[in-house]
């Protein structure tokens, strides 16, 4: 397949997808996986958070048949698992919780192996029908009209590799990657081998990255209970003249420029 980059993502997906869309249909392989209850399952990991009984739920599937299912396509390299690095309340058997977190469970979060599955299960499925027949009009209306969910998953993974090529040869990163607990959820959260703990957020927004967005941070941190001994924001548009002027050993900004050392 040859692409214009010069053209816009939507054009793409209508001259490359769209317009060669039984080509595609095969790539999604084993075939059932477009049948229930593997359909269902999977439009729940691609259209939500990923966190696995949440998954279930929305796929309504019971926790014994969905961890069945689970596991399947694990072992088929179409899902693999993000485990939760959240630490248990309960410190002590003894402990007791306040009532509005006894309910409450880590999850570990569902990703696809692919991004091409993500894609597919995200807004192709609910369209196959009309695309079978060369009709295109709602499945690029919905596209368009979401697509922010799909490109802001992929960036935040880019982010993390920049922030690990940033680390090597400086000190070593032990445990990276996005970070969730019962009271927030963070773009990235790495743990260097010297126990630094690094908390990054990423926007890929039409608009610089201001002051305001670490301020949101550091609540969101302390709130959460996260001692941070280093912040990273990585922004598509760049930064404010006041951020940048903060730019430290313990405020790591990155633009798009940076992300040509993963290239």
């Amino acid at each position: 397949m040859e692409l214009d980059y010069f053209d816009d993502v939507f054009s793409m997906v209508k001259s490359n997808f769209v317009e060669d869309f039984s080509h595609f249909q095969t790539l999604v392989s084993p075939s059932y996986l477009i049948e229930t209850p593997y359909r269902e399952l999977l439009v729940a990991v691609a259209r939500g958070d990923g966190k696995v009984y949440s998954v279930l739920r929305k796929a309504k599937l019971s926790e014994s048949a969905g961890e069945e299912l689970v596991n399947e396509l694990v072992s088929l390299n179409i899902l693999k698992v993000e485990y939760s690095r959240e630490s248990a309340l309960k410190v002590h058997p003894k402990h007791k919780l306040p009532k509005d977190q006894r309910a409450y469970r880590i999850q570990d979060k569902l990703r696809f192996v692919q991004p091409f599955m993500r894609f597919w299960f995200g807004f192709v499925t609910y369209y196959r029908k009309e695309l079978a027949l060369g009709a295109g009009t709602k499945f690029l209306e919905n596209f368009e009209k979401h697509y922010e969910r799909l490109r802001s998953l992929v960036y935040e993974q880019l982010c993390n590799d920049l922030l690990l090529e940033h680390y090597k040869g400086k000190e070593e990163i032990v445990s990276s990657g996005s970070y969730w607990n019962i009271y927030s959820e963070f773009d990235i959260l790495a743990v260097t081998k010297s126990k630094k703990l690094v908390l990054g957020e990423c926007k890929y927004k039409d608009r610089t990255v201001c002051k305001n967005e670490l301020t949101k941070l550091k609540q969101k941190a302390a709130e959460s209970g996260i001692k941070v001994d280093v912040y990273a924001l990585f922004s598509k548009s760049g930064f404010s003249k006041e951020l940048l002027s903060m730019k430290s050993e313990t405020l790591l900004l990155f633009d798009l420029n940076d992300l040509k050392v993963l290239l």
